[in-house]
């Protein structure tokens, strides 16, 4: 192999090749011989012609005071079937077609600039990559020259032939005939075992206890009552993970129970984000359906449903029980907001809710949420409860003193009396107030019965819960509380008629 100088040095030898030829020549006779001498020119020829080369050009940079030193440019004096472009290459070749990972895969040194553009890391990365290949190869190979010497040995003891193993007896093929639907029952009793597992319809179907244990409604039939009624605004598409029914229960179980969403996502077999969309179209759907069921009844219904206890003690005037409860919350991270939600009451984060319902028991109203900070008369008078009332007694705890503010809607208000300095209360005060208090108490227990038949007005609800997605909107909460009471409206009522 020589290097030598390109283009100047070519000339010199072709015109010594051709140098005894006396006749004109055209261009394509040129280009003719010029291809024939330089086949024709040996290694020895070239290297001087390439000294002569260098004298000529020493000579006209003198004479041309050209003092600048010129890189030269080198070719190779390989033969035709060496690559001419080994070096540009890290290991001299380039890399197979589907190789894409290699670092020779494209061209990569002496490209004209000194810009690398294969890093070292790559090339390391790349022979990690190939040795550990290798490795995995060589231990497959011998993996399977052990399997092989395995197989041979157990040939070599057996006396029988193999084309006397591969007989099948009838006692064989009975045997086989037997494993075969001993395998086919045993698959049949794991589907009915993952069939009772899964939480579809068939599962709460004729099982009310079920039914009362995940979704707090009283039995199937008002379950499928609820999921008929709002299945035509669920949509589901090819790519919906579960059916309707699913998303319905799994909600329900979410309100009943206070589990988590990956908790669910694991039972159903969905990913948590998912569970989460379906959380909140299910809770949608259903405070647009059934919030109707918090209903403010009229005059005349609760006359006809007025229980013998209220008869007793206050005639057919009482129109709405009142009292507040309260949900935790997580801490917010701004000031402003957790001293309006601390609770001095919970001594907690919470948010107060203004619930009413009607002598029999049935929940008839339900403010939005408020700040746990804020009293239960302010809440009383701001919330939107006043617009209901109608001419008759409302009866509340001690902290509703709202006299003043519902004697403009011709309502009076039955509270408990007050001491107000007095050592004790009067024998009329004491009997009036034992009135109240044994029919007030039916509040609390309506207000027990939802929080304990569904878990999520436990707490403490995310913040995300408290967040609207636009003015004029409600928070998921007011629709989570609504959805309870509601909920909670289609089972019997605390207060017996008679």
């Amino acid at each position: 192999m020589h290097n030598i100088s390109t283009e100047v040095s070519h000339w010199p030898a072709c015109r010594k090749e051709n140098g005894s030829c006396e006749s004109a020549f055209t261009r394509s006779d040129l280009q003719y011989r010029l291809e024939e001498a330089r086949l024709s020119v040996t290694p020895e020829v070239w290297a001087g012609a390439v000294r002569q080369s260098r004298h000529f050009e020493e000579e006209y940079w003198e004479s041309d005071n050209i003092r600048e030193t010129l890189e030269p440019v080198i070719i190779s004096l390989a033969s035709d079937d060496e690559d001419g472009e080994d070096d540009l290459f890290l290991e001299s070749r380039p890399a197979a077609l589907r190789d894409t990972t290699n670092p020779d895969w494209a061209p990569s040194v002496k490209l004209g600039h000194d810009k690398n553009t294969t890093s070292p890391c790559a090339a390391d990365r790349y022979q990690r990559k190939r040795l550990r290949t290798e490795r995995i190869a060589e231990e497959l190979a011998a993996a399977a020259l052990l399997d092989l010497g395995n197989i041979e040995a157990k040939g070599d003891g057996d006396s029988k032939s193999v084309e006397v193993q591969t007989d099948l007896t009838s006692e064989t093929i009975i045997a086989m005939q037997e494993e075969i639907n001993r395998l086919m029952d045993e698959n049949k009793i794991l589907k009915e075992k993952i069939d009772q597992l899964t939480l579809n319809e068939d599962f709460f179907q004729g099982n009310d206890e079920s039914v009362s244990f995940y979704t707090g409604l009283l039995n199937f039939l008002i379950l499928m009552h609820v999921l008929n009624f709002m299945s035509p605004y669920l949509t589901v598409t090819g790519r919906t993970c579960l059916p309707k029914f699913q998303q319905f229960i799994a909600t329900l179980m979410k309100y009943r129970l206070n589990l988590k969403l990956q908790d669910l996502a694991y039972r159903f077999s969905v990913s948590m984000p998912t569970m989460s969309r379906y959380f909140n179209i299910v809770t949608n759907i259903l405070y647009a359906r059934i919030q109707f069921l918090v209903k403010w009844p009229s005059r005349d219904e609760l006359r006809k449903a007025m229980p013998m206890c209220f008869h007793v003690s206050f005639g057919n005037k009482v129109a709405v029980i009142l009292d507040c409860f309260e949900v935790f919350i997580d801490r917010p991270s701004n000031l402003m907001a957790r001293a309006q939600t601390w609770s001095s009451y919970k001594h907690h984060i919470t948010v107060k809710f203004l619930i009413g319902i009607t002598p029999q028991g049935v929940i008839s109203y339900i403010s939005p949420a408020w700040g746990g900070r804020v009293s239960d008369k302010y809440l009383t008078e701001n919330c939107g409860f006043m617009d209901n009332l109608l001419p008759g007694d409302v009866l509340a705890d001690r902290g509703f003193d709202i006299s003043d503010s519902i004697s403009l809607r011709c309502a009076t208000v039955k509270i408990p009396a007050f001491l107000r300095g007095k050592k004790q209360l009067s024998a009329s005060e004491v009997f009036n107030t034992r009135k109240i208090a044994n029919v007030r108490i039916h509040v609390e227990r309506v207000i027990g019965c939802v929080r304990q038949r569904y878990s999520i007005l436990n707490g403490p609800m995310p913040l995300d819960f408290l967040t609207c997605s636009g003015p004029g909107k409600k928070t998921l909460v007011d629709k989570l509380v609504v959805i309870c009471c509601a909920l909670n409206n289609l089972s019997p009522p605390v207060v017996k008629f008679d």
